[in-house]
């Protein structure tokens, strides 16, 4: 037995130096005919400059022909080893990585948004590196003491895109206005990188409707309607009259009635008139048309990988004119999340779609098939900034200079009070807002998402 023992040690550890130096007898109580003698252990390792050392203790007995001998024991090898165990060197499991934002920066321990990136996809790239220590294994049946650590497990740093500062101001500018209780999300982005910069969902800790949601976007889908028709032969100062009321054959109106005969499209964007926009796109646009360039030049209905997952938009197939009616100003079947209308204005932004992402470098990225043409992505910016100077967005936009350009949305579900979108853009930053049952745009998603335009990107 002692044999075996010792021998198992030996091989398990191969220690590169091992010492004993003899301490003298010690004051346990030893059993007749046998005195108890302490010694120090020492051993190095390869691959460490760490030493291991412990105190012990072992019995020494007299032969009957006077030698002295040791008597045998599992505790010889170390005080912890009893019989049936036994010593090794074990792997010790990596450490969970570290969430910081792009910039390395720890994200505030009470941020909701820890939880929901509980579920990024980042492979191997976020564990760290395992450790190595020396364990007492008692039996199959209990876990592996812990006795000496050779090396120490390491935590890599799970990096994501998003923008500690511009998460915190996200958090709280949604928590405002849905007053703590409330529903709602925002989604902001990099135009230059499609980088996701900050997630927010309320309520804290339930369905996460900013990726995962999908509900009528309202007017701000007339920024996908818009380019549909620039591309069909329109220009921003097209002659588009703003009539009180459309047929499809359904009847269709305004927030605010009356007649705007004098608009042209422009104007029709900048004041969120949905008939003319119902009007125009039953005469110039073809069913399948808006699915069409929603997906070519906004990237909307692929199968996109953020590395966190995500509903990928639904523009379903009119059925019949009031259906087409309905698409062309968010409404129907529409179904889109703020995560995917924030692409929508950071593609106006920057001219070209890129797919957001929550961690740089995730595979199969998606790619819109083409990019807005340069004349139509010049003139949707040019309405977006008409809506800030004169428009609906006007009040919430207030004193927020740069390049800038901003869409409402008011999109009523279920015939209750409707939603409240707001789609923008400050330079290299662009926001998506929604809060459930909060009215007009320019309202509460409006308020939003200048909250978080104010701050600016300064990543």
């Amino acid at each position: 037995m002692a044999t075996s023992t010792l021998s198992s040690f030996q091989q398990e550890l191969h220690p590169s130096e091992f010492t004993l130096t003899p301490t003298g007898a010690v004051s346990a109580a030893p059993q007749p005919g046998r005195t108890a003698e302490g010694f120090h252990a020492r051993m190095r390792f390869q691959g460490t400059d760490r030493a291991w050392e412990y105190d012990g203790s072992l019995g020494v007995v007299r032969t009957d022909e006077g030698r002295i001998a040791v008597h045998w024991d599992p505790s010889v090898i170390h005080p912890s080893l009893a019989a049936g165990g036994s010593i090794a060197v074990r792997t010790v499991d990596a450490l969970p990585g570290r969430l910081v934002d792009r910039n390395g920066k720890p994200f505030e321990e009470s941020s909701p948004v820890k939880a929901m990136l509980a579920g990024v996809k980042t492979g191997a790239a976020g564990t760290g590196t395992p450790g190595r220590a020396v364990v007492l294994v008692r039996g199959s049946a209990q876990p592996a003491e812990q006795l000496f650590a050779l090396t120490d497990p390491g935590a890599a740093e799970f990096k994501v895109t998003l923008d500690a500062e511009l998460q915190r101001v996200a958090d709280a500018a949604l928590r405002e206005q849905t007053g703590g209780g409330g529903a709602g999300s925002v989604v902001v982005v990099e135009p230059s990188t499609g980088h996701v910069l900050a997630i927010a969902s309320a309520p804290a800790g339930a369905f996460n409707r900013a990726l995962g949601g999908g509900t009528a976007p309202g007017s701000t889908m007339k920024v996908v309607t818009g380019a549909a028709l620039l591309e069909a032969g329109l220009r921003p100062d097209s002659p588009a009259p703003c009539r009180d009321t459309a047929t499809s054959p359904k009847v269709w109106h305004n927030d605010e009635r009356g007649d705007h005969l004098g608009y042209t499209l422009a104007d029709d964007f900048a004041h969120s008139c949905n008939t003319a926009f119902i009007e125009q796109g039953l005469a110039k646009l073809q069913p399948g048309t808006l699915a069409k360039v929603a997906s070519e030049q906004f990237g909307l209905g692929l199968e996109w990988h953020t590395g966190l997952l995500s509903f990928d938009a639904r523009i379903p197939a009119p059925g019949n004119r009031d259906e087409q009616a309905a698409e062309y100003i968010g409404q129907g079947g529409v179904q889109m999340n703020t995560l995917l209308m924030a692409s929508v204005a950071a593609t106006v932004q920057s001219g070209t779609f890129r797919q957001p992402v929550v961690v740089d470098g995730v595979a199969d990225r998606a790619s819109a098939p083409g990019r807005l043409p340069a004349d139509v992505a010049r003139d949707l910016r040019a309405m977006m900034a008409k809506t800030v100077r004169e428009g609906t967005a006007r009040a919430p936009m207030a004193g927020i200079g740069g390049q800038v350009g901003a869409k409402t949305g008011t999109a009523e579900v279920d015939g209750k009070n409707p939603n409240s979108w707001f789609i923008a853009y400050r330079g290299d930053l662009a926001v998506a807002v929604e809060v459930e049952r909060a009215g007009h745009g320019a309202e509460a998603a409006g308020r939003a998402a200048a909250q978080i335009l104010r701050v600016g990107n300064n990543g």
